[in-house]
């Protein structure tokens, strides 16, 4: 597991998160596919109970939220590490529709999402 960057888990404990194995069965691909996927940011990994996991909220009915991945990418090139950018997917935010980050990409107001990532650049 050597070179997938691990966010600290600093999510509330009531956000589920999926064991690595479980995020490959629900998306049709092997382990080493969701490994690549981390390594190349599409997705943001944290360590719970010593398991690496992936928040339940990236993911829809039908893969990974639309949206999600060039937001991490927006936010990477902002200087944001792996923590600052979960932090900021789960932070509320009133102003947004669905009350936080994730969930307005989770709502397909991803285009609003990434204008705020990319502001927080400057």
């Amino acid at each position: 597991m050597s070179g997938i960057p691990v966010a600290d888990d600093i999510l509330d404990a009531a956000v589920a998160v999926k064991p690595l194995p479980e995020v490959a069965a629900a998306l049709g691909v092997s382990a080493n596919k969701v490994r690549q996927m981390l390594r190349d940011g599409e997705l943001i990994a944290v360590r719970r109970k010593g398991e690496l996991c992936v928040p339940g909220d990236f993911f829809v009915k039908d893969g990974v939220v639309k949206g999600l991945g060039g937001t991490i990418t927006v936010l990477a090139d902002s200087g944001f590490s792996r923590t600052e950018m979960l932090r900021w997917l789960f932070t509320a935010d009133d102003t947004l529709p669905g009350s936080t980050p994730i969930n307005a990409l989770r709502t397909s107001h991803g285009t609003e999402v990434k204008r705020r990532a990319q502001a927080m650049a400057f």
